[in-house]
C-alpha cells in the first residue's frame, strides 16, 4: 500500500528548495546560537518565510536533544481555512528538501477517537505553512533517528475550548518521550494587518511593538492562560499563534511536568517609524522541565 506524502509545497519560495543548501543555512544558524537548557520539553518557534524568522527560529531548535525524543508534537494555526476544532492530517510522510519526516498514524488516530478532531484534505494541509516551517529544523536534527511527528492544525476553537485541549494533550506532554513545538509569530504590525495600536509614550512605533510583545511574552512565561486570554482581549495583538500558544499554556498546567517558561530571543522583520510601514514579530520562548 503506497503512503500518503505531503510536498514541500512552501519550498522555494518561503525557504530554499535546494536541500544542501538549505541543510548549510540552517547549520550555521544553529552553530551561532546556545542551548538555554538540558530539559527543555516545548517551544514556541516564528513560522515566516525563512528570509525574516529562519535565525530566530534557530534560538529555539537549538534546544531539542533529538537522542531524548521519540516523537515531537506540532501545533500550528490554521491561517486559510476557518475551523472549530483541531485537524489532522491524512498524510503519512511529509517532505523536507533535506530529509522526509514520518508521521505518527497511531497518536493521530488516538486523537481522532476523543471526538474533538477532524481529518483535513491534503490541498488544506499543503496550503498551511505554519506546521511546514518547522519541519525543516526538525529534519536538520532529526537526521537518520527514529523520531516521528504528529502535526496538529489548530483552529479558531474560542476561549472555551483551549482548556479542553490541554487536557487531551497533558497525557501526551507527560511522556518524557515527546516534545513539542508551538509554531507562532508575534505582533502583525501595520495598516495591510488591520492593526495599527501605537504608544506614543514607548517611543518610536517599533519600540510600542516590542514593549507590547513582550507584555505579551512575559504573561506566556507566568504560564497562566487566563491573564494571557485577557492580554489578547485588551490589546488585539495580532499574535497569529494565539490559540496553540493558549493550548500549550493549559497542557502545561493540567500535566503533572512542571515547566518554567523563558523567553529567549526577538526580533522584527523591521522597524516601523511611519503609519504606512509595516512589520512582523518573532518571539522565541521555552518551556523547561523543572
Amino acid at each position: 500500500m503506497s503512503k500518503a506524502v505531503r510536498a514541500a509545497s512552501h519550498a522555494g519560495s518561503w525557504y530554499q528548495a535546494n536541500g544542501p543548501k538549505l541543510d548549510k543555512q540552517l547549520g550555521d544558524w544553529l552553530a551561532n546560537v546556545n542551548k538555554i537548557n538540558e530539559n527543555v520539553k516545548a517551544i514556541i518557534s516564528p513560522h515566516a518565510g525563512y528570509t525574516y524568522s529562519g535565525r530566530a527560529a534557530s534560538h529555539g531548535f537549538i534546544n531539542l536533544i533529538p537522542d531524548k525524543f521519540k516523537r515531537i508534537f506540532i501545533l500550528g494555526p490554521s491561517h486559510h481555512v476557518y475551523m472549530k476544532n483541531c485537524g489532522l492530517t491524512k498524510m503519512d510522510t511529509f517532505e523536507t528538501p533535506i530529509g522526509n519526516l514520518k508521521v505518527d498514524r497511531a497518536i493521530l488516530n488516538q486523537l481522532y477517537e476523543t471526538g474533538e478532531f477532524s481529518w483535513i484534505d491534503k490541498s488544506v494541509d499543503e496550503d498551511e505553512h505554519s506546521l511546514e516551517m518547522q519541519l525543516p529544523y526538525l529534519s536538520k536534527l532529526i537526521g537518520n533517528k527514529d523520531i516521528s511527528i504528529v502535526p496538529v492544525m489548530v483552529g479558531s476553537i474560542g476561549k472555551g475550548n483551549e482548556e479542553k485541549y490541554g487536557a487531551i494533550f497533558a497525557k501526551y506532554f507527560d511522556d518524557p518521550e515527546n516534545f513539542f513545538v508551538i509554531s507562532s509569530d508575534f505582533c502583525h504590525w501595520g495598516q495591510r494587518f488591520d492593526y495599527t495600536r501605537y504608544n506614543k509614550e514607548d517611543g518610536p512605533i517599533h519600540k510600542s511593538i516590542e514593549v507590547l510583545d513582550k507584555q505579551g511574552m512575559k504573561i506566556i512565561e507566568s504560564g497562566n492562560p487566563l491573564e494571557f486570554s485577557k492580554y489578547l482581549s485588551e490589546t488585539k495583538n495580532t499574535i497569529c499563534g494565539r490559540n496553540p500558544i493558549s493550548v500549550m499554556l493549559w497542557t502545561a498546567q493540567l500535566s503533572k511536568t512542571k515547566c518554567k517558561i523563558d523567553s529567549i530571543y526577538y526580533e522584527q522583520s523591521s522597524q516601523c517609524v511611519h503609519s504606512h510601514d509595516s512589520s512582523v514579530s518573532y518571539g522565541v520562548l521555552a518551556f523547561t522541565k523543572l
